[in-house]
């Protein structure tokens, strides 16, 4: 607990919420709504509100600013959505990208075999063979009765990707992508050409993808159209030392569930640092960077109930040497919220075999043609963005709903209130003002007290009032939405104010004259 936190903040607590309030809370609020909602909605499919737009868009800006803008080593780009059939072959998807389904015979319908198995035995089955699948389901069959379900011992293939034509005669079969990687893949010596890059670097970007989910759930966590925040990192193959891997991430401590634990089916999390991992040869040394770079960046967004999960050998996908999942405490379970893949020299590998293209690029340092080895950092956004509501949504001592959203991230950075409808129009001289930088929201409607529990609601950090003073000595107050403090603060120094608190480079105490009540 810090110096700063009030007794305010101690009585606001962070509320568990369910599934379903989680969803009405962000229909009624205009965050998130069904899809084709008055068609009765589409099953996997979510449209942004007014208010969630903004937070997801806030929330790309952070990510592309911290892992692209503040560093010098990382490229942007954006991949076309459907690309060439021959790509997801040389990927392994049209092969490997498959869900089993079993059925139910009491329900009459097919469900994903997974998803029963961790629904009732809380257990993840994920990479493991068909025959496996169905002995633990044989084993459990008691187990799955009680749930209501009449389980046939058969399980069925299913292909993940869309399929789709391309092309109005002689229509070619093609796939919208299952994931955002291959364009990286693709265009991977095309950007290394134009921007004269040289490994270690990493090509990033943020995009639309698609996965035919046989029965998505939990809301936005999983859906059939999302988005993928990832980056492909480059490194030489035979560099194992990383030199940007300083004490801080070395240091970095955090839960742990390894691959042995699991084995034993067991749930015990350990605190462990990086350099414990490294130690214990869990990963390398650029692996270990990355994933503490993750940890940093969610850290920063105020997601601390995370803890990092190794995968099984049975559960790798094909391409990987190691994987590892970043889960957070949503309510319906920890989930993985992002991913760290050791992707080795796979991807370039198979492109180079299928594509008949040189996939090396000439290294300065060694002065010798290589295929660089991949570490790949991958980031579920509308798993984040959910992450997000549920980390911030709190209740006051009043039973109000006060959504704690980082003010980075907030759909509206500030709310201007006039007093009264008398003062309209010098508050909205101090909006205009204001919204020239910030994204405002003007608000005259129904008391001042109201008016603060409304963005409070919606998660707006600062509130400013202009109140008839303004008029005589230029100044407004600034209302704190965590702390509920208030300070008065010139007009003309308004924006500045708001920048620095916004960006946390001013404490709210220090932002001005402290109204003591």
């Amino acid at each position: 607990m810090s110096d700063l936190e009030t007794q305010k903040d101690l009585e606001s607590k962070q509320q568990k919420i369910s599934l379903d309030e989680l969803t009405n809370f962000c229909k009624s609020k205009g965050f998130v709504f069904k899809s084709s909602d008055i068609y009765g909605g589409f099953a996997g499919f979510w449209d942004f509100g007014p208010l969630g737009v903004e937070l997801f868009d806030n929330l790309k800006r952070e990510f592309w600013k911290f892992f692209v803008h503040q560093r010098d080593d990382m490229l942007g780009m954006e991949a076309s959505i459907i690309s060439h059939p021959t790509t997801w072959k040389a990927s392994g998807h049209i092969e490997g990208f498959n869900d089993m389904i079993i059925y139910c015979k009491k329900n009459k319908k097919d469900f994903r075999a997974d998803h029963l198995i961790d629904e009732v035995l809380d257990l993840n089955v994920e990479g493991m063979e068909s025959d496996d699948v169905i002995k633990i389901i044989k084993d459990n069959s008691e187990k799955f009765e009680e749930k209501g379900y009449d389980l046939e011992y058969n399980i069925k293939s299913f292909n993940l990707l869309f399929k789709t034509n391309v092309g109005a005669i002689n229509p070619v079969d093609a796939y919208l992508r299952g994931e955002t990687a291959q364009g990286m893949f693709m265009d991977f010596k095309l950007i290394h050409q134009t921007s004269r890059a040289q490994v270690p670097f990493g090509i990033a970007q943020i995009g639309r993808c698609f996965r035919n989910e046989i029965a998505p759930r939990n809301f936005l966590f999983r859906c059939r159209e999302f988005h993928i925040g990832e980056f492909e990192y480059f490194i030489h193959p035979d560099e194992n030392e990383c030199p940007i891997l300083d004490k801080k991430r070395l240091d970095i401590k955090f839960d742990f569930l390894s691959a042995e634990t699991q084995q034993e089916g067991k749930n015990e999390l350990k605190n462990v640092s990086m350099k414990e991992l490294i130690k214990q040869k869990k990963l390398g040394e650029w692996h270990a960077y990355w994933l503490a770079d993750q940890i940093i960046w969610f850290r920063k967004l105020g997601l601390e109930k995370i803890k990092i999960r190794e995968h099984t050998k049975d559960e790798l996908s094909h391409y990987s040497a190691g994987t590892f999942d970043v889960d957070y405490e949503y309510p319906f379970g920890s989930k993985e919220l992002a991913g760290n893949a050791n992707r080795r020299q796979y991807d370039l590998g198979q492109h180079q075999k299928f594509s008949g293209q040189n996939m090396e690029i000439f290294d300065d340092k060694t002065g010798k043609k290589i295929i660089p080895q991949v570490i790949e950092p991958t980031f579920g956004m509308e798993r984040i963005f959910l992450a997000l509501i549920v980390n911030g949504y709190t209740k006051n001592e009043k039973g109000e709903i006060v959504l704690k959203l980082p003010p980075k991230l907030a759909p509206y950075k500030v709310a201007v209130l006039p007093l009264t409808n008398k003062l309209d129009e010098k508050a909205r001289e101090v909006y205009s003002f204001v919204n020239d930088e910030h994204n405002s929201f003007y608000d005259k409607s129904g008391s001042v007290g109201r008016r603060y529990a409304r963005q409070d609601e919606i998660g707006t950090p600062f509130c400013v009032t202009v109140d008839f003073d303004t008029l005589e000595d230029h100044s407004v107050t600034i209302r704190d939405r965590d702390s509920t403090k208030q300070v008065r603060v010139k007009v003309a120094d308004l924006r500045d104010v708001i920048r620095k608190l916004v960006n946390g480079e001013l404490e709210f105490e220090k932002a001005g004259e402290l109204i003591v009540k």
